[in-house]
């Protein structure tokens, strides 16, 4: 656990508490759990977005309160050094669990991301969102390390692809170089042929791939959640399908290159508007939406036409453009010069993936192509 880092998101949740008048806040959520334990897992369930062990921030510091069967592996492996406190009650006791809440949060104005048996909290502020979106240094720098294994584990998914298999196998694998990797799926899609065109959230059945396929995921570790989507073809695809890639790319380009401080979700989403009716599909924004910042949630908030929502320098994005039969998403950073993605070797990942030439205005950049097999 990073001191300094830890500090300055004490110091970010102190100021909330003295804006909004409180005395502690009391964090469930997986998202808020890890952003402020600076990478703390306190789940048990992976599809749960609600752990099982609660922390209680105040201007003094921050404790956690947990049952007997969380709390030794809290102690010894996500808080040990730490200096922050697991403070323990026996997991069949309802008495004992209430008693241990009212004594650290009760007589206090506290604000809760979850209700909170047997504490009288109020719902946390909306601004307490915002706390997690400017990444720091160190955030920034485990970040890239998940983007570049969430990338890798995508493209040597879909390299060692065969025809013929069935999407709950390419899942299989893709979960597979996932949990090898130490990351965990939030979101795992899958599809093969016409599948690809017809369902914009397409979850795995056992339709076999014969022509092509995507993969998508939105994986995580230590808090940080990075999102990617890669195509692949058995044979060279058609001159429509390579088209509409080079569209999606188009697109990407846009939102990319908007990606500036200063500018707004909406502002962003106008320029993807005009860059889907310049690559000669004026109408695929329609049928689904373009993604907009990430970080301790799969999307912390996406952007929409006329969105007034500012985009912050070092905060993450994962635009997800698509067009019938095609799409794009990686996650990126935003930098002065726009979007920049965050996976270290460059913009396609790490591994040797074939590109795609995309320009937009001013900027140019190789967004990932569709991979031939």
């Amino acid at each position: 656990m990073n001191d300094a880092e830890r500090r300055i998101k004490h110091e970010r949740v102190a100021g909330l508490l003295e804006a909004e008048g409180l005395d502690a806040v009391l964090l469930t959520r997986r998202c808020n759990f890890s952003w402020y334990t600076c990478g703390a897992a306190n789940h048990v369930a992976t599809a749960a977005d609600v752990g099982a062990s609660t922390l209680v921030v105040d201007r003094a510091g921050a404790c956690v309160l947990a049952n007997n069967i969380e709390s030794p592996r809290l102690r010894e492996e996500e808080f040990a050094g730490s200096g922050i406190e697991v403070l323990e009650y026996p997991y069949a006791d309802a008495s004992a669990r209430q008693a241990l809440f009212e004594k650290v949060a009760g007589r206090r104005r506290a604000a809760a991301d979850v209700p909170v048996p047997g504490v009288e909290a109020e719902p946390l502020p909306p601004a307490f969102d915002r706390l997690r979106w400017v990444l720091l240094p160190a955030e920034i720098e485990r970040y890239r390390a998940v983007c570049r294994d969430t990338v890798a584990a995508v493209e040597d998914s879909a390299r060692a692809a065969g025809r013929g298999e069935t999407e709950h196998v390419l899942a299989a694998r893709l979960s597979a170089a996932l949990a090898e990797r130490g990351l965990r799926a939030w979101v795992l899609l899958v599809a093969a042929d016409e599948r690809v065109a017809r369902f914009r959230h397409p979850l795995p059945t056992a339709r076999r791939a014969e022509k092509y396929f995507l993969l998508a995921t939105c994986a995580e570790r230590h808090g940080l959640i990075a999102a990617c989507t890669r195509l692949a073809s058995f044979g060279r695809p058609g001159a429509d399908l390579e088209r509409r890639h080079r569209a999606v790319a188009t697109v990407e380009a846009a939102l990319l290159t908007a990606t500036r401080p200063g500018a707004t979700l909406g502002s962003a989403f106008a320029e993807a508007q005009a860059a889907y009716a310049a690559a000669g599909f004026p109408d695929e924004w329609r049928r689904h939406h373009q993604g907009g910042s990430i970080g301790y949630l799969p999307r912390e908030a996406k952007a929409s036409p006329g969105d007034a929502m500012p985009i912050l320098e070092d905060q993450a994005f994962a635009w997800n453009p698509s067009v019938a039969g095609t799409k794009g998403e990686d996650t990126v950073l935003c930098r002065p010069e726009g979007g920049v993605p965050l996976a270290p070797e460059g913009a396609s990942g790490p591994t040797d993936w074939p590109t795609v030439r995309a320009e937009w205005k001013e900027r140019a950049m190789d967004r990932p192509a569709i991979l031939v097999r």
